[in-house]
C-alpha cells in the first residue's frame, strides 16, 4: 500500500544523490544526527508587524505576520485556503496562526486575511498533481480591537505559528514558534514606519466595519467519518445542515451493534396492530417520542450540569451501567413470558407491553438509552460542537439527533404494510420472541458485566473480560433455540435451511464472539498514564492513543476490523511505535482529561502522535489505510519496518 509522506513522499523514490546536501533523508529522522536535519525555519523567517505603534483605547489595529520564504522553498497554505484547480494533498502540515493577546486586546481571528495561494505542480505519489502553496512574502493580517475601557500602557502580543517548508524535492522537519510585538495604548506617535505601510497594502480595512456591524466569523464544524471529511461553516443555512447531520448520526444508531438487536422487537409490536392502522400509527409516534425526550433530557442535563459534557459519563459510572443491564433483563425476561409469579406493579411499567402508549414510549426511551454507547460518524462533532454553545443549540441538536434516531419507527408506523406479514401468534411469533429475549439477556449481561469491570478495575489496569463468556454463551443459546424449534414447528425445506441455517451461525458468530472478546489479541498494548506518554515521547517514539472503555461496542467494532488487521497490528507493534490505550470503563480522571485535551467528548476516538507530540491523526471513524498512512506520516514519511 502506498504511504504518503508527511509532506512529500516523492523522495523515497529518489536516489542519495538527489537529497538536499546538509540535510540528509528528511523522511528518517532516527537515521540522521539531529544537526544533519533541516528545520524550516532555516528557510523561513517570521515577523509580527502592528500597523502602528500606538493604538488609542475603542480603536482599530491590524496586525501583520509576514512569513519571508526562501527561493525554491513554499510553505502549505492554511486549512480551507485551497484554489479550485489544486489537489488536497492529506499529508500537507498546513500552516497556522494562534494569537495570544492581553486584555483589553481582542483578535478576531475569524477574519484573519490570508495571502493568495500559487500553484505548483509535483508527483506526490499520484503522478504530477497541481497543489495550493505559499510563496516568497506571505503576510497574513489579523483584525485586533482595542477596549474603550482599555488602561494605557505597553502591550505584548504573541503569535504560536506551525508551518512545514518544502522544495520539489524534499521537506524540512515542521516548524511550531513563537513570535512577539509590543504595542503601546493610549495618546503616542501612530507612524511605524514606511516599511509597514508597505507590509499593509494588501490588507482590507472594510473588515472592521463588518466585524462593528456585527457580521459573524465563519465559525465551521469538522466532520470525518472513515475518510469521508466534510467543513460545515453554522453560520445562517449551515446550522441547517448541520442539524440534518446530527439527524443523519440519529439515524445511524439504528445500525449500530447497540441497537440492532432490538429493533426486530419493535417491528414485530407494530405488526400486532397493523390491522389497525390508526392505532399502529399512534403506537410509532408514542415509541419515536420516547427516543426524542430521552435526547432531549439527555441535552438538557448537559447543558444545565456543571461538568457533564457527554453521554460517556452516564456510562462510566459502573452503578448506572449495571442499573441498565439489570433493567434490560427484566425487559427480556417479560418479553419470554417467564413472569410466572405477581411482581410488584411498578415493576410492570417497564415491561415491554407494545400494545399500550405508556409500554411504547418506555421502549423508545429503552432504545435510546442502549444507543448511548455508540455514538455514529456524524453525530459526535455536532454534539461536540453544542455543547459549548447556548442552552438552545444544545436542545437543537440533541433534539435532532433524536428525531433522527426516531425516523424508521414513524415510516414503519405510517405503513403498516411494511410489517404486517410479521408473525402475530403461534410457535413462530412466541419462538421469535423467545430468541428475542434470550439476545437481550445477552445485552443484559454486557452491560451488566461491563458495569462490574468498572467497578472492580483499578486504572490504568486492563479491565475483566470474563463477562463476555455469560453474553456469548446466552446469545449461542439464543442461536441453539431457533436452530432446534424451527426444525419442530416446520417440515418445510426452505424454513428450514434458512431459520435454521442463522440459528447455526448465531450459535458459532456468539461463540467465537466471546473466545475473541476475552484473548489477549495481536496488538501489545500499553495502558496509558501520563508518564507512560512522556517516557514514549522523550524515546521519540511515535503513539497511537485508542481510547476505548468496555461498555463502548463501537470500540470494539473497531478494534476488530481496524486495527486488529494483520498489516495494521504489525505496524502498532512495530519498533519506535507504542500502541496506548486509554481505557475509561471506570472512573479514569487521567485518561478523561486526556480525551478533552484532544478536543473531543465521546468515543471511539484514535489519536496518532508524532514523537514531538505533534498531532499527526485524530478521528473517530477510520479505515485501516488511514492509520498506516498516519503512523507513516508521524514517523516522518517512512514506511514502518514490519519483521
Amino acid at each position: 500500500m502506498r504511504i504518503l509522506a508527511a509532506a512529500c513522499s516523492l523522495l523515497l523514490a529518489l536516489p542519495a544523490a538527489a537529497q538536499i546536501p546538509g540535510f540528509g533523508n528528511p523522511f528518517n529522522r532516527a537515521a540522521e544526527p539531529e544537526s544533519n536535519f533541516g528545520d524550516s525555519r532555516d528557510v523561513v523567517s517570521v515577523r509580527a508587524v502592528p500597523a502602528a505603534a500606538a493604538v488609542r483605547p475603542g480603536g482599530d489595529l491590524p496586525v501583520a505576520i509576514e512569513f519571508s520564504i526562501e527561493p525554491g522553498w513554499h510553505l502549505w497554505t492554511n486549512d480551507g485556503n485551497l484554489l479550485e484547480e489544486a489537489v488536497e494533498f492529506e499529508g500537507a502540515i498546513r500552516t497556522e496562526v494562534v494569537p495570544t493577546l492581553p486584555a483589553g486586546l481582542e483578535p478576531h481571528a475569524g477574519f484573519m486575511e490570508w495571502p493568495e495561494p500559487h500553484l505548483i505542480t509535483a508527483d506526490l505519489g499520484d503522478g504530477m498533481q497541481a497543489y495550493a502553496v505559499f510563496e516568497g512574502k506571505a503576510v497574513v493580517y489579523l483584525p485586533v480591537t482595542v477596549a474603550v475601557d482599555a488602561a494605557p500602557g505597553s502591550r505584548e502580543l504573541s503569535f504560536e505559528l506551525s508551518f512545514q517548508a518544502c522544495n520539489d524535492q524534499s521537506c524540512l522537519a515542521p516548524a511550531t514558534t513563537t513570535i512577539t510585538a509590543t504595542v503601546e495604548i493610549g495618546d503616542g506617535p501612530a507612524d511605524a514606519g514606511s516599511d509597514t505601510a508597505a507590509i499593509f497594502t494588501g490588507f482590507d480595512p472594510s473588515v472592521f466595519g463588518r466585524i462593528r456591524g456585527g457580521e459573524a466569523a465563519p465559525e465551521v464544524v469538522e466532520f470525518d467519518a472513515f475518510g469521508l471529511s466534510l467543513s460545515v461553516d453554522i453560520r445562517g443555512a449551515g446550522f441547517l445542515l448541520l442539524l440534518l447531520l446530527a439527524a443523519v448520526g440519529g439515524l445511524l444508531l439504528n445500525f449500530t451493534p447497540c441497537v440492532l438487536p432490538v429493533i426486530p422487537l419493535k417491528i414485530m409490536a407494530l405488526s400486532q396492530a397493523a390491522g389497525n392502522r390508526g392505532r399502529c400509527l399512534l403506537l410509532g409516534v408514542a415509541m419515536s417520542l420516547g427516543v426524542i425526550a430521552f435526547w432531549l433530557g439527555l441535552g438538557v442535563a448537559v447543558a444545565s450540569i456543571s461538568g457533564f459534557t457527554a453521554t460517556n459519563q452516564l456510562f462510566q459510572s459502573p452503578v448506572f451501567t449495571i442499573t441498565v443491564g439489570v433493567v434490560i433483563a427484566v425487559l427480556a425476561i417479560g418479553m419470554m413470558g417467564l413472569f410466572s409469579v405477581r411482581l410488584p406493579q411498578a415493576l410492570y411499567l417497564i415491561e415491554p407491553r407494545h400494545d399500550t402508549l405508556i409500554g411504547s414510549f418506555g421502549f423508545g426511551v429503552m432504545t435510546a438509552v442502549l444507543s448511548t454507547p455508540c455514538t455514529a460518524p456524524f453525530m459526535g462533532s455536532a454534539v461536540v460542537w453544542a455543547v459549548t454553545g447556548t442552552i438552545v443549540t444544545v436542545l437543537l441538536v440533541f433534539g435532532a439527533v433524536g428525531v433522527g434516531m426516531a425516523f424508521p419507527y414513524l415510516v414503519l408506523a405510517a405503513f403498516p404494510a411494511l410489517v404486517k406479514n410479521m408473525p402475530r401468534s403461534g410457535p413462530a411469533s412466541d419462538l421469535i420472541k423467545q430468541v428475542m429475549g434470550l439476545l437481550l439477556l445477552a445485552a443484559a449481561a454486557y452491560f451488566a458485566g461491563a458495569g462490574l469491570s468498572g467497578l472492580m478495575v483499578d486504572p490504568p489496569a486492563p479491565p475483566s473480560r470474563l463477562y463476555w463468556w455469560v453474553v456469548g454463551l446466552v446469545a449461542a443459546a439464543a442461536g441453539g433455540l431457533l436452530l432446534v424449534r424451527t426444525f419442530r414447528i416446520t417440515g418445510r425445506t426452505g424454513p428450514r435451511i434458512v431459520f435454521g441455517g442463522l440459528g447455526l451461525l448465531m450459535l458459532l458468530a456468539s461463540l467465537g464472539v466471546a473466545v475473541r472478546m476475552t484473548d489477549k489479541g495481536p496488538i501489545d498494548w500499553t495502558y496509558y498514564t501520563p508518564e507512560l506518554l512522556a517516557e514514549a515521547q522523550e524515546q521519540g517514539d511515535v503513539v497511537v492513543l485508542d481510547f476505548t472503555a468496555e461498555w463502548c461496542l463501537n470500540c470494539k467494532t473497531l478494534e476488530a476490523t481496524v486495527l486488529s488487521t494483520a498489516r495494521v497490528a504489525d505496524a502498532l507493534n512495530a519498533d519506535g511505535v507504542v500502541a496506548m490505550k486509554v481505557d475509561l470503563t471506570g472512573n479514569n480522571e487521567a485518561g478523561n482529561t486526556l480525551l478533552r485535551e484532544a478536543g473531543r467528548l465521546t468515543i471511539p476516538l484514535l489519536v496518532v502522535l508524532a514523537p514531538d507530540g505533534r498531532e499527526v491523526f485524530k478521528s473517530d471513524a477510520y479505515t485501516p489505510p488511514q492509520v498506516l498512512d498516519a503512523i507513516a506520516e508521524a514517523r516522518g514519511g517512512t514506511e514502518v519496518s514490519i519483521p
